[in-house]
C-alpha cells in the first residue's frame, strides 16, 4: 500500500485545493500516471502516481482545501487484479470464455458475471463469495465499502448488501457498483427515489427576495487576489499619477519595420517591448521605484526583472521577464510570448512569478481608457498602459493635429516615493516612448 501525498510545492506554498481527480477508485495506474490536479495561490499542479497499482482510496475530494503532505488517498499493490485473478483460475485452468469464445475477466461487466456463472467450481464457492460473506457487515452491521461507491449505489439506488464485492477483504468499490446486476425486483423502488433527486438538483437557488440567484465558491486563486489587493492597499500608501503619449512615432515605426521584424525574429513587433525598455530607462533615472521596503529599510534592485500582468482563465497572473534590461526588443518579445503561452496553459511555475522588481499591465486590451492600478506588493510602482485612442491634440499655438494618444498611470508607495519622483518618472516615459530612437541608447 502507497501514500498519495500532496507535493512540496515552494517555500511560500503551504496548501492548495483538489480541482480534479483524474482517476476512480479501483482504476489501476502506472509510475508517473496523473492523479489529479491542485491549485494553489500562485499555480496548479499535477500529483503524479509513484508506484503503480490500484487506486484503493480516495481520501479528500475535489473542492478539499489540503496541506503540504497530506495523504490524499492510497494506491494498492492491484488486490483487484490478484481477487479476479484467483477467481478465474478457481474455476478453470483457462481464462473464462463467453459463449462465442472471447475471453472476458470476471467483475468487468454483467455479461462476464453471466458468462462464469453456468460452471462454479463442483467443490467450493467463488473465491470472492468466501471473504464477501466474511465482511458483508461490520460489528455494527453496515456494509463495507469505500465513500465513492456509497455514492454511486445511492445515485443509483442500489442496495449495498446485495453486491458482491471482488476486493479479498471484502470491500466495495465503485467498479463493483458500476457493473452491479441489480435483480429484477430491486428497479421499483429505486426508481421514485431517483425520480425525486433529479428535480431538486436542477432546481434553482431563489433569494429570500424571490429572484434567481446563483452561488459559487471562490477559486483559491481568486481568493488569494482578493486577499493580496486589499493587503496592498491597507499596507501601502498608495497614490496614482497620470500622463499622456503620443504613440505616433511608435506607430510609424511598428508600420515600417513590422513586416522585417517578423522575417527576422519570427515574432511580432508589439507595445510591450517599447514600453518594457522605456519603464528600465526611467527606473535607472529613478532607482526607488525599483525598490521595496524590508522593516525599517529600503532596498533598491540593481537589476530589472519587469512583471507583465496576464489576464488568464482562472485570474490575473503577473510572469516575469527576468534580466529585461539585457533583452533585446525581439528577446522581450519573445519571453513575453512565451509567458502569456504557459499562463494561458496553466503551466507556469513558481520561477516564472517570483521576485519581480516593477509591474507593467495593460488594460487597454480591453478597452480601458483610464484607470489606477493596485500596487503587486512587496513592489513600489506599476505602470497602467491604456486604449490608443485618436485625439485632437494642440502641437503649437495655431495647429491642431489628431494624434493617437494614451493615457498612462502610475500607481505607486508614497511611502518611499515622493510624488514629484513619481511625476517625473512618468514624464522620463514619455520622452523616451515619444522619441523612440532613444530607447536604443536607454537600454
Amino acid at each position: 500500500m502507497s501514500d498519495i501525498r500532496v507535493p512540496e510545492m515552494g517555500e511560500s506554498i503551504v496548501e492548495g485545493t483538489i480541482t480534479k481527480w483524474l482517476v476512480k477508485e479501483g482504476d489501476s495506474v502506472q509510475v508517473g500516471a496523473m492523479l489529479a490536479e491542485l491549485e494553489t495561490d500562485k499555480v496548479n499542479i499535477e500529483i503524479n502516481a509513484e508506484v503503480a497499482g490500484t487506486i484503493d482510496q480516495i481520501l479528500r475530494q475535489e473542492g478539499d482545501t489540503v496541506q503540504v503532505g497530506e495523504t490524499i488517498g492510497r494506491i494498492g499493490a492491484g488486490a483487484v487484479a490478484v481477487a479476479e485473478a484467483g477467481a478465474n483460475a478457481g474455476g478453470a485452468a483457462s481464462p473464462a470464455t463467453s459463449a462465442n469464445g472471447t475471453a472476458v475477466a470476471a467483475g468487468n461487466s454483467a455479461t462476464a458475471s453471466e458468462a462464469i456463472q453456468p460452471e462454479p467450481p463442483s467443490d467450493a464457492p467463488p473465491a470472492p463469495s468466501a471473504p464477501a460473506a466474511a465482511a458483508a457487515a461490520t460489528a455494527g452491521g453496515s456494509v463495507l465499502a469505500s465513500p465513492g461507491a456509497r455514492k454511486l449505489a445511492r445515485e443509483k439506488g442500489i442496495d449495498l448488501a446485495a453486491v458482491q464485492p471482488n476486493d479479498p477483504m471484502g470491500r466495495i468499490r465503485q467498479g463493483e457498483i458500476n457493473t452491479f446486476a441489480a435483480p429484477s425486483i430491486a428497479p421499483p423502488p429505486a426508481q421514485p427515489r431517483a425520480a425525486a433527486a433529479t428535480p431538486a438538483a436542477a432546481a434553482p437557488i431563489v433569494a429570500p427576495s424571490g429572484k434567481p440567484e446563483e452561488r459559487r465558491k471562490m477559486t483559491r486563486r481568486r481568493q488569494t487576489i482578493a486577499t493580496r489587493l486589499v493587503e496592498a492597499q491597507r499596507t501601502a500608501a498608495m497614490l496614482t499619477t497620470f500622463n499622456e503619449i503620443d504613440m505616433t512615432a511608435i506607430l510609424d515605426i511598428r508600420k515600417r519595420r513590422k513586416q522585417s521584424f517578423l522575417e527576422k525574429h519570427d515574432i511580432g513587433l508589439g507595445f510591450m517591448s517599447f514600453f518594457t525598455k522605456a519603464v528600465i530607462g526611467a527606473l535607472k533615472a529613478f532607482p526607488l521605484l525599483n525598490a521595496e521596503i524590508q522593516g525599517d529599510e529600503i532596498v533598491v534592485k540593481n537589476y530589472y526583472d519587469i512583471g507583465i500582468a496576464v489576464s488568464a482563465k482562472e485570474g490575473l497572473v503577473v510572469p516575469v521577464v527576468r534580466d529585461a534590461d539585457r533583452l533585446s526588443f525581439a528577446g522581450i518579445e519573445k519571453r513575453i510570448a512565451e509567458l502569456a503561452e504557459k499562463a494561458r496553459s496553466n503551466s507556469l511555475g513558481l520561477a516564472d512569478l517570483q521576485g519581480g522588481t516593477f509591474t507593467i499591465t495593460n488594460g487597454g486590451v480591453f478597452g480601458s481608457l483610464l484607470s489606477t492600478p493596485i500596487l503587486n506588493a512587496p513592489q513600489v510602482g506599476i505602470l497602467g498602459m491604456h486604449k490608443i485612442q485618436l485625439r485632437p491634440v494642440a502641437i503649437d499655438a495655431e495647429r491642431m493635429e489628431n494624434r493617437q494618444m494614451m493615457y498612462v498611470a502610475l500607481s505607486y508607495d508614497h511611502r518611499i516615493v515622493d510624488g514629484a519622483e513619481a511625476v517625473r518618472f512618468l514624464v522620463t516615459l514619455k520622452q523616451l516612448l515619444e522619441d523612440p530612437e532613444s530607447l536604443l541608447l536607454e537600454g
